[in-house]
């Protein structure tokens, strides 16, 4: 499709796209104030049909926007399986929205629509990339703070943008930096006896001789505990290995924390190294050097800082005790473990802004979130 303004939007095509399509945001943003790209290797796990296990459930176009031959902006419209069956309007999504000019993002949004709506969705909701198990929102707030591993990065224009286009926030997604060391623990303060109290509680890592069984009781207590949840869509087995398997190499036991009570899985959390420690002065592509040098990084984990990309409470604990304090159990377990993880901070990240009852706890260690992401939507005519 074409337009006055000399800006075409046309679908991917073929693997020289596809590899413009998930590099572009660091040829976009390079040199902005906070931005620091990400790897391609991990977009293009991310993106690629042939990699991604999305495809498993979902399926997606992506399209570029064009002015005089050069890419200015791109986005995606996918469609999960999963989210057809829940019940309200057929939901369909975009991602992947990123551009210096405004002025492309209603072309952009004109197109993922398009295709959307070609296939029977009445509301589209994002932007995700791809679903609600991979980067989320638009950035509003946090664009000068620390680059975090699956966290999207967004100029301030872009929100903005979005309204102008008719879409309105859905949500907010927040994000809070959790400091550990004595300070950060003597705040987290919990009765000695707590867990005695409580019942037997007991907490374990992850056994790495029995990671895929591991891997299933995280996949479980997690969509248990946010089945029915605001925008959630169920992991999958083949989504939870892929995980564990592209964290194989910087993953250690004490990054899975399980409370089990009287022996039964109860709640869990899974932390993931920031890969930004280790890459941030590499770029997308390192050159041979680099590759050299990340490797060496990694298999020192020097990395400071670290995310928690999946926290859950098995929904059976809802209306007891167990379930306002297994989250904070959990938090000590994680305070304690700092001892021998080299994390200075741990971010909690993705808390719907109108779940009060986690905010609450995390708020008496961080009283405010260091980032805020937005959620969009829009019926569609």
């Amino acid at each position: 499709m074409s337009f006055p303004t000399q800006i075409t939007v046309s679908p991917v095509s073929g693997s020289r796209q596809l590899a413009l399509f998930i590099k572009l945001p660091r040829m976009l943003y390079d040199g902005l104030p906070g931005y620091v790209p990400p790897l391609d290797m991990e977009e293009r796990d991310m993106l690629s049909p042939r990699k991604a296990p999305f495809f498993e459930h979902g399926f997606a176009c992506y399209f570029l926007a064009w002015r005089n031959g050069k890419p200015i902006g791109r986005i995606s419209a996918q469609i999960d399986s999963f989210v057809l069956h829940q019940p309200g309007p057929r939901t369909g999504f975009f991602g992947a929205l990123d551009t210096t000019e405004p002025k492309c993002i209603p072309l952009l949004l004109d197109a993922a629509t398009v295709w959307l709506k070609k296939r029977g969705i009445e509301r589209i909701r994002g932007p995700w990339t791809l679903n609600s198990n991979g980067q989320s929102g638009v950035m509003i707030e946090g664009q000068n703070e620390i680059p975090m591993i699956g966290t999207p990065w967004h100029p301030a224009t872009i929100a903005p943008a979005l309204e102008q286009a008719g879409f309105h926030k859905a949500v907010d997604l927040l994000s809070y930096r959790m400091e550990t060391g004595p300070q950060a623990e003597q705040d987290n303060q919990i009765p000695a006896n707590l867990r005695q109290r409580l019942g037997n509680i007991t907490m374990r890592g992850l056994r790495l001789k029995h990671v895929d069984e591991d891997a299933e009781i995280l996949r479980e207590i997690y969509n248990d505990a946010w089945d029915g949840t605001w925008g959630n869509v169920p992991l999958t087995s083949n989504e939870v290995q892929s995980l564990l398997k592209a964290l194989k190499p910087i993953l250690r036991p004490a990054q899975y924390v399980l409370a089990e009570v009287e022996g039964e899985p109860a709640a869990i959390a899974l932390v993931v190294p920031n890969m930004f420690d280790v890459s941030k002065d590499l770029g997308g592509a390192p050159t041979p050097l680099g590759w050299l040098k990340l490797g060496s990084r990694i298999l020192k984990h020097d990395f400071h800082s670290a995310r928690v990309v999946l926290l859950g409470v098995r929904k059976k604990y809802l209306g007891t005790a167990l379930r306002a304090m297994l989250p904070v159990l959990i938090i000590d377990e994680l305070m304690q473990r700092g001892h021998e993880l080299p994390y200075r901070t741990i971010e909690l990240g993705w808390v719907l802004e109108t779940h009060e009852g986690l905010r609450k706890l995390i708020e008496r260690i961080a009283p405010t979130p260091y980032k805020r992401h937005r959620m969009f939507e829009k019926i569609l005519d």
